[in-house]
Formats: C-alpha cells, sequence, structure tokens
C-alpha cells in the first residue's frame, strides 16, 4: 500500500511540475509579444497562464499533503486536501472568467480595436497546441491517479485554448470589420469559463460536505457480503468516502442466532478482509442474531412487513425482535430511501398505527434514512 502511495504522489508531482515549465513558458513568452506590440488581450492571455502556474502549484502541494499518512489529528488520512485544492482551481478559473469579462466589455465601450502581426498570430497558435497537448496529459493522468485536481487541471487547460482561440478569432474580426468584434467573443467566452469554474467549485464542495459514494460500490459490496456463508441478510450499510482511496463503511450483518459466536466473529472477520482486498474500503460489521427458532416472531415480522408497503413501497424492515414480558414489545427498524417525503415522525406514526391494528404489543420503531 505504502509503495502506492509513493508512487501516486511521484507521479501527481511530476505532472504538475510539466504544467508549471509549459505555463512559464507560454506565459513568458506571451506577456513579451504583448507589450512589444501593445496587445492588452495578449498580455492578460499571458497572466492568465501565470496564474495556471499557480493552480498547478496548489495541486502539487495537495498532492504532498494528501498522501501523508494518517495521524492523531487526521485519523482518516488527508485525501480531503485534493478537495480544497480543486476547489483552488476553481476560483482561479472563476477570476480569470471575470478579467476576461471585464476586459471585453471596456473594449466594447471604448471601442478599441485590435492589431496583427504573423508573430501574434504564431505564439497563440502554438499557445493552443500546446494547452491541447496539456488537457491531453492532465485528462490521462487524471484518470489514471483518479485525481479531481488533475481532472480540474484538463478543464482549466481547455478554458485556456477556447479563451486563446477567441483572442485569434478577435483580432482577425476586428481587422477586417473595423470594429471591436473580438469584446463581443470574450463576452461569450468569459461566461463559457466562469461555468465550467462554477461546476468544479459545485461538484469539489459536494464532496467536502460528505457526497454519497457511487451506487456501483455499494451494490458490489453488497453482493459480496450476502454471498458470504452464513449471512441471511445485510442492513445499515453506510460508506464514508475522505478522498481516494480512502473510504470508510459500517454494516449490519444477520446471522443465525445458533451459529457459535466464534464462528459467527469468524464469518464477520472473513468479510472485512475481503472488502478491503477487493473495494479498498475499511469495513466494521457489527453482528445482528436471527433466532431461527422464534416462530411467533417470525410470523409477526412477515404480517409487519406486508402492511409497511401500504405507507410507501420503498420502505424496508430489518432487526425486528420481540421482547416478552408484562407488555410484549415488538421492536423494529425501518430502513426509509432519501427519495421518500414523509417526515420521520410521519413514518413512524403511521406504522405504530398499522401495527396496533393487527397486535396488542407495544411498537418501537427506528427510522433509519438511507
Amino acid at each position: 500500500m505504502q509503495n502506492n502511495v509513493s508512487s501516486r504522489k511521484r507521479a501527481g508531482i511530476g505532472t504538475n511540475v510539466i504544467g508549471i515549465m509549459c505555463n512559464l513558458v507560454l506565459s513568458v513568452a506571451k506577456i513579451a509579444v504583448g507589450m512589444i506590440f501593445g496587445l492588452v488581450s495578449v498580455v492578460a492571455d499571458g497572466v492568465n497562464n501565470l496564474s495556471d502556474m499557480g493552480s498547478s502549484a496548489v495541486s502539487l502541494i495537495s498532492f504532498c499533503i494528501s498522501e501523508k499518512p494518517a495521524d492523531e489529528k487526521h485519523p482518516y488520512g488527508h485525501r480531503r486536501a485534493e478537495y480544497v485544492a480543486t476547489m483552488a482551481t476553481g476560483f482561479i478559473i472563476l477570476l480569470v472568467a471575470v478579467e476576461l469579462l471585464r476586459e471585453s466589455i471596456s473594449k466594447i465601450i471604448e471601442g478599441t480595436l485590435t492589431s496583427g502581426s504573423p508573430v501574434i498570430y504564431g505564439i497563440l497558435t502554438a499557445s493552443i497546441v500546446v494547452k491541447l497537448g496539456m488537457f491531453v496529459f492532465y485528462r490521462i493522468m487524471a484518470r489514471k491517479l483518479n485525481s479531481d485536481s488533475l481532472k480540474a487541471a484538463s478543464i482549466d487547460s481547455v478554458c485556456d485554448c477556447i479563451a486563446t482561440l477567441a483572442v485569434i478569432i478577435g483580432v482577425v474580426a476586428t481587422q477586417f470589420s473595423g470594429k471591436p468584434t473580438d469584446g463581443w467573443i470574450g463576452i461569450v467566452v468569459a461566461l463559457f469559463i466562469a461555468w465550467q469554474g462554477i461546476k468544479i467549485l459545485y461538484e469539489q464542495g459536494s464532496k467536502l460536505i460528505g457526497q454519497a459514494v457511487s451506487p456501483e460500490l455499494v451494490n458490489n459490496i453488497k453482493e459480496l457480503i450476502l454471498s458470504s456463508d452464513g449471512v441471511l441478510g445485510i442492513h445499515d450499510l453506510h460508506i464514508f468516502s475522505y478522498g481516494e482511496g480512502k473510504n470508510f463503511a459500517t454494516v449490519h450483518i444477520s446471522i443465525n442466532a445458533d451459529t457459535p459466536s466464534l464462528e459467527a466473529h469468524t464469518i464477520l472477520d472473513d468479510i472485512e478482509s475481503r472488502v478491503l482486498a477487493k473495494y479498498d474500503v475499511n469495513l466494521t460489521a457489527h453482528l445482528d442474531p436471527i433466532d431461527m427458532n422464534d416462530g411467533e416472531a417470525l410470523q409477526m415480522e412477515e404480517e409487519i412487513a406486508a402492511i409497511i408497503p401500504d405507507i410507501a413501497d420503498e420502505i424496508k424492515l430489518h432487526d425486528f425482535r420481540l421482547i416478552r414480558g408484562a407488555k410484549t414489545k415488538v421492536i423494529f427498524d425501518v430502513c426509509v430511501p432519501y427519495s421518500v417525503k414523509l417526515s420521520d415522525e410521519e413514518i413512524r406514526s403511521r406504522i405504530e398505527e398499522k401495527v396496533s391494528s393487527i397486535c396488542a404489543y407495544q411498537p418501537i420503531i427506528t427510522v433509519d434514512r438511507e
């Protein structure tokens, strides 16, 4: 595992160093040409490449931080640092969009005309080619390392290509029309770039808050557990992501109460080990013993499970128990998807009413959202 961490860190740092060097060369060339020919738009494009260097530097630092092992203050590791770095890239993209929008509006108001030169076209065309190459490179490495920060860098590279292309089109259109056409083109491009920045911020903000993992991962873990010997059912599977390769999960597993405790514990240990090995998820399993010899409890569970869909088809019953005494209690949990808009109290009240209609037992219900 440590080798994988070191390999990912080295690859991430190397990718960002290449990005920094490419942006440095583009920035120096554009700023120099822009200042020589008095083209503010080209200078601004060069400054944009300087901001891209900053994005790559932030991403580089995030790889160093995110690969640090867990410690006392961060027991789940530091992988979410990459989310923060990606959000920083999103903010930089937004700043570029705002600056391009400001410059474009200024050109329209002032009626500024842009002059062209073969040198300018050559530099800007070369910039587009380099940025397209960086987009492909970032995209490949983002998929290989499953890195959000490199994915954001690839989007930023595409935005740069579009912005630079807009500068070229604006220069050509202005020369032929005699009007500040590049200003109007710049506005459209600025809005497009701003939208890309907003999407990055939204996606990364969602992950920082605690975004759900993929349904595919959930289903794969469920299938693995249910296919294990001795497992009667599962519920309350919760998976928490703390960044790439840092997933933790808890689950309740139903096993026949007649199974010896040592054997049941071995079953859970085996499931935890297989989930970690196959899906890189640290699973903690809780044992729920089911008394398969209590006919009354099994029949009562079937009857209650049959009436619950009257409230909502998606609601499922689990962890059922009969506690006998002076006042017999029927205790169970219900799993309710977030798609069911009824409040927990409404669900509990309606189920209690239905249970009371078929038996005199006191229902004690826990509502779990999943």
